[in-house]
């Protein structure tokens, strides 16, 4: 056994170190507080000043539901008038450079069944300068999306293939 600290002072019990709380001044005085629970502390001790979130009441919650509600019908609206706006989407789905002379591109046009579109695809060389380019046409279709392929010539060795735009097909009138 050691022998006590010389240095310390004697009879009386050695003084708790004040909590961060009581540092800062966080803490009620000692006598507001609550006794603790048998068995452990109180969930609900509001001692140190952290209280459960107040329910949101009832118009509060119908405000919320209308604010989603409209939040999803103004998406809602957006996305329909794009599609009509501009109803030929497309999307590369990859190329192949077969020779010096020539590459092969697979893309995928989407648009509403029935409707005629046409799409410029282009080849471009190492430096992104275009090297052969040709009009495809497209549809009419019974499915939404087709798979379309189509061989370009070039003028040079190109080292990508991509599809620039499509455009719908303006049906020319009978005479």
């Amino acid at each position: 056994m050691t022998d006590p600290d010389p240095a310390a002072p004697t009879g009386s019990a050695p003084a708790q170190a004040p909590s961060l709380a009581e540092r800062y001044g966080r803490t009620r005085p000692r006598s507001q507080q609550p006794a603790a629970l048998p068995g452990g502390s109180d969930p609900w001790d509001e001692s140190d000043d952290v209280r459960p979130r107040p329910k949101l009441s009832v118009g509060a919650r119908i405000a919320v539901v209308l604010a989603l509600a409209a939040g999803v019908a103004i998406a809602a609206w957006f996305t329909i008038v794009d599609t009509q706006r501009d109803p030929v989407t497309f999307a590369d789905v990859g190329f192949s450079v077969t020779s010096t002379e020539a590459v092969d591109v697979t893309f995928d046009v989407s648009m509403p069944p029935g409707t005629e579109a046409v799409c410029t695809v282009t080849a471009l060389s190492q430096s992104f300068a275009e090297v052969g380019a040709v009009d495809v046409e497209v549809g009419p279709d019974s499915a939404r999306t087709a798979r379309h392929r189509v061989t370009i010539a070039t003028t040079e060795l190109a080292t990508t293939g991509v599809v620039d735009h499509c455009d719908v097909r303006e049906s020319e009138p009978n005479e």
